[in-house]
């Protein structure tokens, strides 16, 4: 016997494929954070602000991926332990063949961000679970949607996010979802952003408001080779530019994958580390209110994310060990203070 779109079991596997993906999207921002952070102040400016467009517009992807959840009835969760990976991690719920650690910035953590924005292959099939690339897990989502129909719009339109409710410093705005046009333009968005229109190195100019910026998966690349894509150039073909100058020496050495249990207990460096997932976890906090109802707490989203700068490089600056690596920002989730009596 066939099962309506109205069947609880599917939509509810609707849901859980769109809160897979807010987990991801979230999962790739502290591994780009932590090579950003890495980069010596006046060095390597093209790179640093590659990086840093990419993940503003990471951030925009959550706002995205929580729009549609909630269109659907559900609730974005992003405050508790599950959310959070524990680095070095597979994508969540994909294949596992790749894993993302929290590493500085050096050839090899750009080979890593390389492997998490490339493009979906043209025969690949849409699967909500076990994905191999992200556009195949957004392919999965949409056929779902496509497969329900209309009628699995329920949620409230309080809360969304819409345009002008989130300062970022990136390109695009978040979409209002009402129906399943407006979901599928939510996730057009997140796909072209991160590997380009059909299958060029840009994204939908349209969509941002900007002619021809690249592709998340190409702005990486013109790092890892060391030149710039021009408007002409195709994906098929390394970048024709002018030289973008790396200097993989001038950042500071942080240590792979750093961890709070790793650093001696009483010093002032694990009390450095604990204070900067403080920070962490009140952004996060900050972040489940506004998609759950109350939009506004992204603009206090904002100097929390300033305030976990200061702390990494902080942090990246202390030495840890007699190899001469210093420690660094864990990203490891940390209970909400106790409520004041």
């Amino acid at each position: 016997m066939s099962r309506g779109p109205g069947d609880p079991e599917r939509v509810g596997r609707l849901r859980d494929a769109l809160q897979h993906a807010l987990m991801l999207e979230h999962a790739t921002i502290p591994a780009y954070l932590c090579a950003l952070y890495s980069i010596e102040d006046g060095t390597n400016v093209e790179a640093a602000e590659i990086i840093r467009s990419v993940v503003m517009e990471e951030m925009l992807h959550m706002v995205l991926v929580a729009n549609v959840l909630n269109a659907v009835g559900g609730e974005p969760s992003v405050d508790h332990a599950g959310f959070v990976p524990r680095y070095p991690t597979q994508l969540p719920y994909s294949d596992g063949r790749l894993v993302v650690g929290l590493r500085r910035f050096s050839p090899e953590a750009v080979e890593t961000f390389l492997a998490i924005e490339r493009p979906e292959p043209a025969d690949a099939r849409p699967l909500v679970e076990g994905y191999d690339t992200i556009g195949q897990l957004y392919a999965g989502i949409e056929l779902e949607l496509r497969d329900l129909g209309p009628d699995v719009f329920t949620g409230r339109l309080d809360r969304q996010v819409g345009p002008g409710r989130f300062y970022y410093g990136g390109e695009g705005d978040p979409v209002v979802v009402r129906d399943l046009d407006s979901a599928l333009e939510a996730l057009e968005v997140i796909v072209e952003q991160g590997e380009g229109l059909d299958h060029t190195i840009h994204e939908a100019p349209h969509r941002v408001g900007r002619r021809d910026e690249l592709a998340h998966y190409f702005r990486f690349r013109q790092i890892a080779i060391g030149y710039r894509y021009r408007d002409s150039d195709v994906a098929n073909a390394p970048p024709t530019g002018p030289r973008l100058e790396v200097d993989w020496d001038a950042v500071l050495p942080m240590r792979d994958h750093p961890a709070v249990a790793e650093l001696p207990p009483g010093s002032e460096v694990r009390a450095l580390s604990q204070a900067f997932n403080r920070t962490y976890g009140e952004l996060l906090r900050c972040l489940h209110r506004a998609f759950n109802g109350q939009p506004d707490e992204l603009i206090a989203a904002v100097p929390l994310m300033y305030q976990l700068r200061y702390q990494a490089v902080a942090l990246m600056r202390i030495s840890c060990g007699s190899d001469g690596r210093t420690a660094g920002p864990s990203f490891e989730w940390t209970p909400p203070p106790p409520a004041a009596s």
